[in-house]
């Protein structure tokens, strides 16, 4: 019997959640995420400890993609990195969680300003999660499997409407700007079925000609959010409240 696919929406930090969901599945379900693995919630480090230990396909998200640019800034100045250096576009978008995560970053208790911490080990680590997070693709195909009649493609934003560019080197800054940070739903003429994240949505809507099954498992206000999973072979859907 073949193992059936999952794909698994935004987790943003929330490992305990991720690891409730996982423990839902068939235990020899193969599992595809749509990325942003990391930032706001408290244990990125464990997220990706998980998804590379178990060899699982990611799609990169605008997080990863914010992780390895401004990482790398990180790193270049460990560690005389100082509250000066922690002002930039990830830092401000949940990546001093992911720091915290490492344990490399910490709020000074006595004026609130954040600290950079010497750890060696996670340091290390934290360089060598980059450089896997840079082999991350931009869109997983899935073979064989059609909905709707049209071929499956998972990725972290929506980007069906600009399929016919993702050959194209001319047009790759513009397949890449759509696949990490694009909002709008595909056209309904689109060429392929694309399954994505990236937009909060309250509830997942399998009728539609694309999937959008990011639902804001991080995001704490007066809805109880969920991480979510979709069966492409049984077409249904199975969530987990935050834990």
């Amino acid at each position: 019997m073949s193992k059936n696919t999952y794909i698994i929406g935004d987790i943003h930090g929330e490992y305990d959640t991720l690891i409730a969901l996982v423990n839902k599945l068939p235990k020899d379900s193969k599992l595809i995420f749509v990325g942003d693995l990391v930032d706001r919630g408290p244990k990125s480090n464990q997220v990706i400890k998980f998804v590379r230990e178990n060899n699982h396909l990611c799609c990169m998200g605008n997080h990863e993609h914010m992780m390895i640019h401004y990482g790398k800034n990180f790193i270049n100045t460990y560690p005389s990195n100082n509250y000066k250096n922690f002002t930039n576009v990830w830092i401000n978008n949940g990546g001093k969680y992911t720091l915290f995560s490492y344990g490399l970053l910490e709020v000074d208790k006595y004026d609130g300003k954040l600290l950079c911490i010497e750890n060696e080990e996670a340091f290390k680590q934290l360089q060598d999660d980059i450089k896997w997070l840079e082999t991350l693709p931009l869109y997983i195909e899935i073979p064989k499997i059609k909905k709707d009649g049209k071929k499956i493609v998972i990725s972290h934003a929506s980007m069906a409407d600009v399929w016919h560019h993702h050959n194209n080197p001319k047009a790759k800054e513009t397949f890449q700007e759509y696949a990490l940070w694009h909002r709008t739903p595909p056209n309904k003429d689109c060429e392929i079925f694309n399954i994505y994240g990236h937009s909060i949505i309250d509830q997942i809507d399998t009728s539609l000609h694309y999937l959008n099954i990011d639902t804001g498992c991080f995001v704490k206000d007066e809805i109880i959010r969920e991480l979510s999973a979709y069966c492409i072979e049984e077409d249904k859907i199975i969530s987990q409240r935050r834990v």
